[in-house]
């Protein structure tokens, strides 16, 4: 039997990559905080839940993915590096990402994102912006 919060986090990347706002919604705690690093126009911290579904919706226009590579879990934390991908304007974008999931009563309530290059990132966002 999978742990609990493992459960959490794949119906996490489940709804985020069919894009189900509504699934998220329901995952994430309502005051949840999520720190996105960096110097482009994304970048900076997500207060509440709805700043965090903006942060999402603005992410579908660069239409990423992400697949897990490796998890680990507590009754508290899960930390997850995955691939993320996108094959914006027919060229593909790959990077790897880290993430630092705190978890409380079922409910995903802070989120640290440590990319794995954090100028591609950047670079990409800045280069890219809408």
């Amino acid at each position: 039997m999978q742990h609990k919060n493992l459960e959490l986090i794949h119906s996490f990347f489940n709804a985020y990559n069919k894009r189900d706002m509504e699934a998220l919604k329901n995952i994430l705690d309502p005051e949840i905080t999520w720190n996105i690093p960096g110097e482009h126009p994304l970048s900076g911290l997500k207060i509440g839940v709805e700043e965090v579904l903006d942060y999402f919706k603005e992410m579908e226009y660069y239409q990423f993915h992400a697949a897990n590579l490796v998890i680990g879990v507590n009754d508290s934390f899960v930390v997850d590096c995955h691939q993320n991908w996108t094959d914006f304007n027919g060229e593909r974008f790959e990077v790897m990402s880290c993430l630092l999931w705190k978890i409380r009563e079922g409910k995903i309530v802070e989120v640290y994102n440590f990319p794995g290059d954090q100028k591609v990132m950047n670079d990409f966002f800045s280069a890219n912006r809408r």
